[in-house]
């Protein structure tokens, strides 16, 4: 076996490898012909494939053959659309972080959580420890209180029974009202504020991203030290961003 994959889970690594199977040119299986294809037995080949349709990943015909399913489908035009957001809000974020001199982030949601797409660093050296493809708190940032606050109801019902909203600072929003009643405030002014809610001397500004349908598909952030990030400056910050956020609407346009 493969050097790199030798420690990895081997039923993850097989399911992936009958994926590979399907091509243009042989788009559906049988069980019996992929195992034989593979050199898997029968009853494994059987229990992987039959995994993959109850996830969506796969679906079978009428002749019982499987090809590739809607997840797939699904996944790809995700991972498309992340691209085309990444490639469009560079400038953009670089503009905003030149402009304000802080930390400019930008994201989605996903899985309940911040998904960071693009980061720019603060040209004053002040480096706020996430990465790109790294995940943070909704319910305790900026960018995730703003995501959270354009969802319908019945989602932000949801999440709030889905996760926990434990305290990362004196300042963080325990209470599942508190929060709703947050939320309702940053939907009517189209911005929020993270008050050192995440971390103790970091102070964060989010607005949404809009696509064409005036639908929250991102939110641009900006985060500075208690310091100097001063509340008198809020107004030139949303001016600042806002400006930022309609050049990325503009591109998927």
């Amino acid at each position: 076996m493969n050097e790199d994959v030798k420690d990895l889970n081997l039923s993850v690594v097989k399911a992936f490898t009958l994926l590979d199977a399907f091509t243009m040119d042989k788009q559906e299986w049988g069980v019996r012909e992929l195992a034989l294809k593979k050199g898997y037995n029968k009853s494994t080949t059987y229990r992987l494939l039959n995994t993959l349709e109850s996830l969506g990943v796969l679906q079978k015909n009428d002749n019982d053959k499987y090809l590739l399913g809607l997840k797939l489908f699904e996944l790809g035009n995700l991972v498309a659309i992340h691209k085309t957001l990444r490639k469009y809000s560079r400038t953009p974020l670089e503009n905003i972080a030149r402009e304000i001199k802080e930390t400019v982030h930008f994201g989605v949601l996903d899985k309940n959580q911040v998904l960071y797409l693009n980061k720019t660093e603060s040209p004053q050296g002040l480096k706020v420890s996430t990465q790109i493809g790294s995940y943070q708190k909704a319910y305790c940032t900026a960018i995730g209180k703003v995501l959270l606050a354009f969802l319908p109801e019945q989602k932000i019902t949801n999440y709030l029974k889905a996760v926990s909203l434990d305290a990362c600072t004196a300042n963080t929003i325990t209470d599942g009202e508190a929060l709703q009643k947050e939320l309702q405030k940053i939907r009517a002014q189209e911005y929020a504020l993270d008050m050192e809610e995440l971390e103790l001397g970091l102070i964060c500004i989010a607005m949404p991203v809009y696509n064409n349908k005036r639908q929250v598909i991102a939110s641009i952030s900006v985060s500075g030290p208690s310091s100097r990030f001063k509340l008198e400056n809020i107004e030139n910050y949303i001016s600042i961003i806002k400006k930022g956020a309609q050049a990325i609407e503009a591109s998927m346009h």
